[in-house]
């Protein structure tokens, strides 16, 4: 597979994503909110998790619209993490995307509104209203019910706002390696492994292919954030979109003050090592994204 070839697919699958996200956030909503929400989930990020969630329906032969929602419900939920996280009261940070975060730009009661906004939406566009002619009932009840447990369950208490609560309590704890996997299983996992579940139940597979897809979406959700702990460190703000050296400084445990950079690095590695494994044991023939995907996310310099 020619690597044209699948950024021509990223490129492609992200303008879809762009588009999308486009016309289901809206700019009207009251008091200024849409701006807040739009301002907070358009035009940035490197949308990894809705790719992920697309290459693995196509990996599927899943239904493309089902996909699509499931690919711009998943960036709405982890917008509205970063929206959540960044302000005073979490990880109080002023810079995201390579902008002023959301409540810099609008102001702290603004900036919760609109991630409250933007959760919510994560989940109507997961389930289009049949009377609504914007919202045509493209995707099967059973499945749109599949889709919102998946999501539910890995940003809740069990994943993404579980894990945050943890690293909130862990500042300048000396966490070993067990406690911070678990912590980021949660707050960062979690929700990468949902976007390959979620993009997999929008086709068909065998419960051996699910298991697979599933442990190829936990490697990588912890391989992804092993590299963003290098990053932290290694990178300067204007490549990253966001402040550089934030977590040493607010002495939080990462993989690099636990394992040291070199071994952090090892680590990523042998993360992604495992992820293909795994996909290699599902043994699905169109999974060539997935594998790349993987690469990518260890690969990249922000």
């Amino acid at each position: 597979m020619k690597l044209a070839e699948f950024d021509s697919w990223m490129s492609a699958e992200t303008e879809r994503v762009e588009r999308a996200l486009e016309a289901w956030v809206p700019a009207d909503a009251p008091a200024g909110l849409g701006l807040a929400m739009r301002y907070g989930v358009l035009d940035g990020g490197k949308r990894v998790r809705p790719l992920l969630v697309l290459a693995a329906s196509q990996a599927v032969h899943g239904l493309p619209a089902a996909a699509l929602r499931a690919a711009c419900a998943v960036e709405l939920i982890h917008a509205y993490s970063l929206v959540h996280d960044d302000m005073p009261c979490m990880d109080n940070d002023v810079l995201r995307r390579g902008k002023p975060t959301v409540h810099v730009q609008f102001g702290e009661a603004q900036a919760m509104l609109a991630g409250d906004a933007m959760q919510a939406m994560a989940f109507e566009v997961l389930t289009p209203c049949s009377d609504d002619p914007a919202h045509s009932p493209d995707v099967p009840p059973a499945l749109q019910a599949r889709l919102c447990a998946l999501l539910a369950r890995a940003a809740g208490h069990a994943g993404m706002a579980g894990g945050q609560a943890i690293d909130l309590a862990s500042i300048g704890l000396p966490l070993g390696e067990q406690a911070l996997r678990d912590m980021h299983h949660r707050k960062t996992g979690a929700l990468l492994q949902a976007s390959v579940l979620m993009g997999a139940a929008c086709g068909g597979v065998t419960p051996a292919q699910w298991s697979a897809l599933a442990d190829y979406g936990d490697a990588l959700g912890l391989a992804f954030q092993v590299v963003d702990d290098i990053l932290d460190v290694t990178q300067a703000s204007a490549t990253l979109g966001k402040t550089a050296g934030k977590d040493l400084d607010n002495n939080k445990p990462t993989y690099v003050t636990v394992l040291g950079l070199d071994a952090a690095r090892r680590h990523a590695t042998e993360l992604r090592d495992k992820a293909q494994s795994a996909l290699a044991r599902s043994g699905l023939p169109d999974a060539a994204w997935l594998s790349l995907l993987a690469d990518k996310v260890v690969e990249r310099e922000h």
